[in-house]
């Protein structure tokens, strides 16, 4: 089924953006090809304009230790499995300690790096990290595979605990909700919401075959969700058929 998540404040922007950005490095990173290597650089000098916040790091440390805590008071519940939860407090633990056992910024390492920030300014302009602008890095990009992962290695060291981090926080967010099946005639859905705790993240899922994609609005009262065609020329259509899927409303 393809899935689509759609969050609903900031912070959980942040971690989504987060997970996306590292996991094409690190896809980028093992591909090897040089051309691969410089789509992986790119994107973690973009990456730390995302991680410049100062509180970063402390939020992450804070919702883990929250959801430590949480899994702790599941014990002895008989419809969690022990292992299962034994499993995340371990993950939980693990990216708590590292994270704390760095005192540094998220990223300092990087931005004290003034190779890496020449190629960061240059590539804020279009095409600016040409082989005439930047002879160094042409230069890295010609050096053997094996040198530029090392290199990549030394890098994502700092940062991994980080990512971990995010995986383990937003593996718990997607787990902490019911699907529920719908069926709309028109393309637009509509959904009322209530309770005290509001929702941070919704999930939509559709059939494989579906020609449909999902795009979500929402505010505290209610969640609007239409689906539209794509036809690759014009702008997208609202679907005038019948369209079954699944939502989840996800929260820590």
């Amino acid at each position: 089924m393809s899935s689509y998540e759609f969050p609903f404040n900031e912070r959980i922007r942040t971690l989504l953006r987060l997970e996306d950005i590292f996991g094409k490095i690190l896809l980028n990173v093992a591909a090897g090809h040089q051309h691969n290597h410089h789509s992986a650089l790119i994107s973690l000098l973009q990456m730390l304009d995302i991680i410049d916040r100062a509180d970063l790091k402390m939020d992450l440390v804070q919702e883990l230790d929250r959801q430590r805590l949480a899994m702790q008071n599941l014990r002895g519940n008989p419809v969690i499995a022990e292992a299962v939860l034994d499993g995340i407090l371990k993950e939980i633990g693990a990216s708590s300690t590292t994270l704390r056992s760095d005192n540094a910024k998220l990223g300092q390492h990087l931005r004290e790096n003034e190779w890496l920030m020449s190629i960061k300014a240059r590539a804020g302009i279009l095409g600016g990290v040409c082989q005439f602008d930047l002879p160094s890095y042409h230069h890295w990009l010609n050096l053997d595979e094996v040198r530029r992962k090392a290199d990549f290695d030394d890098w994502l060291a700092r940062l991994t605990p980080m990512y971990n981090a995010v995986k383990t926080i937003l593996h718990i967010l997607r787990g902490s909700g019911l699907a529920s099946n719908h069926h709309v005639k028109t393309g637009f859905f509509q959904q009322m919401l209530g309770g005290a705790k509001p929702a941070q993240m919704l999930r939509i899922e559709l059939i494989d075959d579906s020609t449909c994609f999902p795009e979500v609005s929402a505010n505290k009262y209610a969640i609007n969700v239409r689906f539209f065609e794509l036809d690759f020329v014009q702008k997208p259509k609202q679907c005038d058929h019948a369209i079954d899927f699944k939502m989840t409303l996800c929260n820590l």
